[in-house]
Parts: structure tokens; C-alpha cells; sequence
């Protein structure tokens, strides 16, 4: 699994021949990639094909994302809401295509953010990076809060605040217990990529197996047949569009599922031939998703005991697992998911440091000197990682008394990535037009699909971001008294992020950017110096 291949590429060092066969030879070829940017390596090489596997699929997260969401499809779709699994797995796919060309041409850290950068230039680049690194620090506190909808479920021992039953005890103890996992989080990134690729491996095993394991279960339990996935409740009756505006709400469920593939790529400088591995792990990552969650999401509305209980659109698949499968077979199911929790919340705060680093590294954030800065002993981005946890644990304390504020910036974190993804894809396309888009040699390509492949990506990702940001009621005013501003939330908050982000970075940090003297590649000697580089600040960043 861990083991890489012969270097790709031919003509990549002449020096081969005289390499010992195996590793090295890899690591220079994969060095070779990375000074072609700009960079020297300085992050250790130790991620083999599983690794990028499981970083890919723990930040997708199946039995995360379908317990914590389940019973917003089902309430604000029926059990029809099933048919938004492929309709969004499709959608990314054109994405994931993309990125795989992306990732086969640049297998660097902080992904979205460089390759952003390298087709639309620096200040796309930074736009990306930041609309991208904004919503992963409200991502992992969104995550982190999913303890809360299973642990107290296995035992009320897990309930710290009140009983459950107070205004605010479920707010307040989604906080105590998100703020450990965050902790958790922090310590094991900061010790090193070696042990959070343990980690993350050995829980995305454990995910799997029970992923695997309950599809098995739930079709034993199986009560009624496949029709049952055309109900709709009759939702959507006397609206405007009927049906389809109830499905397109819906459909939310799964489109915050279904992302983070990418982070398979966002570890390139860390894991052996990562442009031809890379790739690959962002296909199997989402498809072995959509296969897994897709049956998971079917066989659950096929054996839950009654399809019109309240308690399906209130406790989602927790309920259908305790019901249908007992108690027992059913907490210890309950316990995977909480594996699955912990290791997704382990990859989205790893992504968010390679990212933190990729940008730092690049002069594109304050202290950008400590935040670029590897760790000797441990060989990984410190600073970013405790960072990131403070943020993250800030951002968990808006839920205490306003859980219904928290919903609101959760639900455009989301839109954010999908805005992130189109820094990419708009940018690409733009290249292809032009004819000025040439995949790596030898490795992913899509050939003459990549133009209609590229399409389809910007169209569903314009599309997607749209039906996200609707100023839904239902989404983000659900509770209490109607306000404008949570309505118009999506609009309001990232035209906050991405404007007032922007002109921090015209105004101060764009006259900064270059490569950090200590990040830059060095320049052969016979090669002569070139003299729009400042002496002792590295390289400018912009491609």
C-alpha cells in the first residue's frame, strides 16, 4: 500500500541511472515537480497510497456526513431525497475530474489555493485560498459538533450540561464536547504526519468495515421495497415550484457531504509519487462514498420500522440504526460513527494546515514566517495547527445560546468550498479555451473529454453555490422570529469574507507576496541570478 512506483515522467534527471532503484528515485522526481513552483521540499515523504486514500474519504466522512444529515433530507425532502445522492455525486465527479488533471500537474500542499493561483494567478489564488481556508476553520467546528448528535444517544453520561432537557443544555454540551475533539485534533497535527496518517488510517479502516457492516444489516432488515424511495410526502404542495423546490432544499444533505475529496491532493508534498497516486485517491475516495453512503442512505429508508415516525426527521439515522437493529448491535454501530467523527474532523484540520502553510509560505498571511515554519522535530507546520484549534474552538462557543446563528455560517462554510472549487475549475476552463491548458506527461489526463468535462464542473458548481446560498427560510431562519439578515445570510457573509478579505490583501498584503526566503527553491549556479527577486525574501509567488 505505502509502496510507490517508478518515477514518471521520463526525462525528469538524467542523473536516474545512477540512483538506487526505488524510493529516492521517486522522491526526486517528486521533488523536481515541487521546485518547478518555486518550492523547496521541505516536508517529509511518508504518505503511501492508503494514506491519501483515507485522507480523502475521512474528510468526505460517509457515516458522519449521513448521520448528521439524514433527517434533513428526509424532512425537507421525503424519502424521493434519496435521488439527490447521485444527482450531487455526479456533479462533483465532473468536479473531481478536474481536479484529478490538477493534482497529476501540480501535487502540492494547500491544493485549491495553488492550483488556483497557478491558472487564475495570484489574486485568484488568493481569493481561493482564503474563501477556502475561512470555511475549514468553520467546517471543523461544524464537525466537531456532530458529537453531540451521537454520543449522548449512546449514553446520557455524555450529556455534561443539564440533562438535555434545558433551552440551551444541548448547545452548551455540543461545545464542551466539540472543543475536546478540537483539542484532540490539534495535538495529534502538531505531533507529526506520520501519526495523524495512523490515526486517520486505522479510523478510516474502522469506518469502513462498518460502513460495510451496517449495509448488510439494514438489508436484513429490510421491510418494504425500492418504491419507497419515490414518497415525497407530498411536500412542496402549492409552491411555486412544487415538488422540485422541496427536493432542491433536500438536496442540501447530501451536497454537504460530498466534498473535501481534494484533500487527498492537499498532502502531495508529503506522500511518494503523489502525481500519479493523488488522482487516484481523489476517484476512489468519492466513489467508494457514493457506492457506501448511497446504500447506507437506501437500505435505511427500506428498514426503518415507519416511514411517517416523527422521529425520523428529528433523529435521522440514528433512530432507524437503534430501532431496526437493537440496541446493542446498535451502539456499537453509534461507536463507529463517532471513530468516523473524530478521524473526519482529524482531516479537515489537517487540510486547513497545508493549506495555512501553502499560503504563508507564499508571504500571503500575517506572521507568515511562523505560520510557514516546519517544525524540525516533528517535520510538520506547527503553529498553523494550534491556530486553527483556537479558531475553531472560538467559533464553537457562537453555539452556546445562538445555535440558530451557528446553522447560518455553517451552511455558507459550505458554499464557500463550492465558491473555492470554482476558483479552480472557471480558471481552467478559461485555459482551455485558450488552448493554454497542458496536462502532466505521461499521467491523468482527460484528453478531449476535458473540455466538456471542464464545463460541466463550472455549471454544476455555479449551480450548487446558487442553490446553497438561497435565502431559504428553512435553512437559515428556521427558528424564532424572521429576520432578513439570516435569510439573506449566504449573501451577506460571503460577500463579507470574500470583499473584506480581498482588500486586506490589495491594500496590505499583496505588495508582500513573494516566496519566503527560507520556502524558495534554490537556483542552480550556473543559472544567473534573476533580478526581480529581492534579496533575502525568496522568490515572487506569483506564477
Amino acid at each position: 500500500m505505502s509502496g510507490a512506483g517508478p518515477a514518471a515522467g521520463g526525462g525528469q534527471g538524467d542523473g536516474a541511472d545512477t540512483a538506487p532503484a526505488g524510493e529516492k528515485t521517486d522522491t526526486s522526481s517528486d521533488d523536481d515537480s515541487l521546485a518547478e513552483l518555486g518550492y523547496k521540499p521541505e516536508l517529509k515523504r511518508t504518505l503511501g497510497n492508503f494514506h491519501t486514500f483515507a485522507a480523502g474519504i475521512s474528510y468526505i466522512s460517509i457515516l458522519t456526513g449521513t448521520f448528521q444529515l439524514f433527517y434533513f433530507g428526509v424532512n425537507h425532502g421525503g424519502p424521493a431525497y434519496w435521488w439527490s445522492w447521485p444527482m450531487v455525486f455526479c456533479g462533483q465527479l465532473m468536479v473531481a475530474l478536474c481536479f484529478c488533471e490538477m493534482a497529476a500537474r501540480y501535487p502540492v500542499a494547500g491544493s485549491v489555493y495553488n492550483w488556483s493561483k497557478q491558472l487564475g494567478g495570484p489574486h485568484v489564488g488568493w481569493l481561493g485560498g482564503w474563501m477556502m481556508m475561512t470555511a475549514t476553520m468553520v467546517s471543523l467546528a461544524a464537525v466537531a459538533l456532530a458529537y453531540q448528535v451521537t454520543l449522548p444517544q449512546i449514553s446520557s453520561f455524555f450529556q455534561f450540561v443539564g440533562d438535555g432537557s434545558g433551552r440551551t443544555d444541548q448547545a452548551a454540551n455540543a461545545v464542551l464536547l466539540g472543543a475536546v475533539l478540537v483539542v484532540f485534533t490539534t495535538l495529534v497535527n502538531a505531533f507529526g504526519v506520520k501519526l495523524m496518517a495512523q490515526i486517520n488510517s486505522a479510523g478510516v479502516a474502522i469506518e469502513l468495515v462498518a460502513a460495510l457492516a451496517l449495509i448488510v444489516l439494514l438489508a436484513a432488515h429490510i421491510t418494504r421495497g425500492p418504491g419507497a424511495v419515490t414518497e415525497t410526502y407530498g411536500l412542496g404542495r402549492g409552491e411555486s415550484l412544487g415538488y422540485l423546490g422541496a427536493f432542491l432544499t433536500a438536496s442540501l444533505a447530501s451536497a454537504y457531504v460530498m466534498y473535501g475529496f481534494d484533500t487527498a491532493s492537499s498532502l502531495g508534498e508529503e506522500s511518494k509519487d503523489p502525481g500519479r497516486n493523488a488522482p487516484r485517491a481523489i476517484l476512489r475516495a468519492l466513489f467508494a462514498s457514493f457506492l457506501i453512503g448511497g446504500l447506507i442512505l437506501l437500505f435505511a429508508l427500506l428498514a426503518t420500522p415507519d416511514l411517517h415516525d416523527k422521529r425520523l426527521a428529528v433523529d435521522g439515522l440514528q433512530y432507524v440504526v437503534l430501532s431496526a437493529l437493537g440496541t446493542t448491535i446498535g451502539d456499537i454501530m453509534l461507536w463507529c460513527v463517532v471513530i468516523a467523527i473524530t478521524v473526519c474532523a482529524l482531516a479537515v484540520h489537517t487540510a486547513g494546515i497545508r493549506l495555512a502553510f501553502a499560503m504563508a509560505r507564499d508571504t500571503n498571511l500575517p506572521a507568515a514566517s511562523l505560520l510557514a515554519r516546519v517544525s524540525p522535530r516533528f517535520q510538520t507546520p506547527v503553529a498553523p495547527a494550534v491556530i486553527i484549534g483556537c479558531i475553531a474552538v472560538c467559533i464553537l462557543l457562537v453555539n452556546i445560546n445562538q445555535p440558530q446563528i451557528f446553522s447560518v455560517i455553517t451552511s455558507i462554510a459550505i458554499i464557500m468550498i463550492y465558491v473555492a472549487y470554482l476558483m479552480v475549475t472557471v480558471p481552467m476552463l478559461v485555459r482551455r479555451l485558450r488552448g493554454q491548458w497542458e496536462p502532466a506527461e505521461g499521467k491523468f489526463s482527460l484528453g478531449r473529454f476535458g473540455l466538456p468535462v471542464n464545463i460541466l464542473a463550472v455549471l454544476w458548481g455555479t449551480a450548487m453555490a446558487t442553490n446553497l446560498a438561497w435565502p431559504r427560510a428553512e435553512v437559515y431562519n428556521a427558528n424564532g422570529p424572521q429576520h432578513w439578515y439570516l435569510r439573506w445570510g449566504a449573501f451577506l457573509f460571503v460577500g463579507i469574507v470574500a470583499v473584506g478579505g480581498f482588500t486586506y490583501y490589495w491594500f496590505i498584503q499583496r505588495k508582500r507576496t513573494c516566496v519566503l526566503a527560507g520556502h524558495a527553491a534554490e537556483t542552480p549556479a550556473e543559472e544567473p541570478e534573476n533580478p526581480d527577486r529581492s534579496e533575502g525574501s525568496g522568490a515572487p509567488a506569483s506564477s
